[in-house]
């Protein structure tokens, strides 16, 4: 599950250059237009499960706000620096994430894994062309800077959705939907602030903006959601790590982009020392 999540997820940069619109307004559209399907199955899940307790609507809603703020600012990555360079950037979250979840959950953090962890850095610096601050960037400060923010924020609402759904495992879409309302109105508020939200998108926009809403939100929170409270923290972290090997594939195939040997080692790089920071150290850990 984690792994299809990861895939509709590095689609979504392709998806935000080929509709060729506003940071802002994609990062608004793309909640506004998942909650079309979100709030029938939020409702018909609430028919099922009862409603989704008082205190996890806190959760989901700031969860929400960090998603939105991420959004915003992952956009715009996207723009300076390119997909899939803005797509390897939003990965800091494989050190925030667990990182948080031991602040909140006291789960532990594998020794290994905290020796790998400026193994990760270098490699997503390297991925993120910092040798080559120039090439097939607009704004490469300012896109790099937002998008190691993003990828913060983005592990803030991994974090949060994390610990709503192991309190409530029975509800699923509710949190999603609750998130994704809230991302939308956070997303609206920054875009206006910052990019402005011009909201007269061409018509030829809209296929891409429905492909982002259906694969990049509904369907990917709603796998990474389901799957993620059963595994440790490290390890949905690691898988989600797909994301920037995918998007730089399909940054190359539908958008010609073109990575060069220093940032395909860098991917390289990060993938190596994220696999042998969460490898079982011995039988006993397999099992």
């Amino acid at each position: 599950m984690v792994v299809s999540g990861a895939a509709c997820l590095s689609a979504s940069a392709v998806f935000v250059k080929l509709a060729d619109i506003d940071a802002g307004t994609a990062a608004f559209l793309r909640c506004a237009v998942a909650l079309v399907p979100l709030v029938p199955m939020l409702l018909h899940e609430t028919r099922r499960r009862g409603p989704l307790p008082r205190h996890l609507w806190g959760y989901a809603t700031v969860a929400g706000l960090f998603l939105g703020a991420d959004y915003v600012m992952w956009t715009i990555s996207v723009l300076d620096v390119g997909a899939a360079i803005a797509t390897v950037l939003i990965n800091v979250q494989v050190i925030v994430f667990p990182v948080l979840v031991r602040a909140f959950s006291g789960t532990r953090i594998p020794r290994r894994f905290l020796y790998a962890s400026p193994l990760m850095l270098l490699g997503i610096a390297l991925a993120a062309g910092v040798l080559q601050p120039g090439q097939q960037a607009s704004h490469p400060v300012r896109g790099a800077v937002l998008g190691v923010a993003a990828g913060a924020a983005y592990a803030v609402y991994l974090c949060l959705s994390r610990l709503s759904g192991r309190h409530s495992p029975e509800h699923l879409t509710s949190p999603v939907c609750v998130s994704t309302a809230a991302a939308a109105g956070t997303a609206a508020l920054i875009g206006t602030l910052t990019t402005g939200l011009p909201l007269d998108v061409p018509a030829r926009a809209w296929g891409w903006i429905t492909a982002l809403a259906l694969l990049g939100q509904v369907a990917a929170w709603l796998l990474i959601n389901r799957a993620s409270p059963r595994l440790a923290p490290g390890t949905s972290a690691a898988l989600l790590l797909l994301q920037p090997v995918l998007a730089i594939g399909f940054g190359v195939l539908a958008l010609g982009e073109k990575p060069s040997m220093t940032q395909l080692c860098g991917c390289a790089l990060v993938l190596v020392t994220v696999r042998i920071a969460n490898r079982a150290p011995g039988r006993a850990g397999r099992a």
